[in-house]
């Protein structure tokens, strides 16, 4: 295995792991958010009122937590793809 390679699976190795690291504190909001938000619905839902579709604070959140798992989805991806590049130049 060349130092190319080598250099290459450690990058790899390394973004799977920063980037799953990011992933989960903001998964783990996000799914409470989305208990949340569903709690909500269905307290609307029984008390019969018509829910706005105006934004919340709980969406806006939702919105840059979805962008957060987003970007430390694609730093995990370059990962998988370093090392793949990693093994193919061996």
């Amino acid at each position: 295995m060349g130092p190319l390679s080598l250099l290459l699976l450690v990058v790899g190795v390394a973004l799977i792991i920063v980037g799953t690291r990011r992933f989960m504190p903001p998964y783990r909001r996000y799914q409470a958010l989305q208990g949340q938000d569903a709690n909500v619905a269905r307290y609307e839902a029984w008390r019969g009122g018509a829910r706005p579709d105006a934004k919340t604070g709980a969406s806006v959140a939702m919105a840059v937590m979805r962008r957060q798992l987003q970007q430390s989805g694609l730093i995990v991806i370059a990962g998988f793809v370093c090392v793949a590049v990693a093994f193919v130049l061996r």
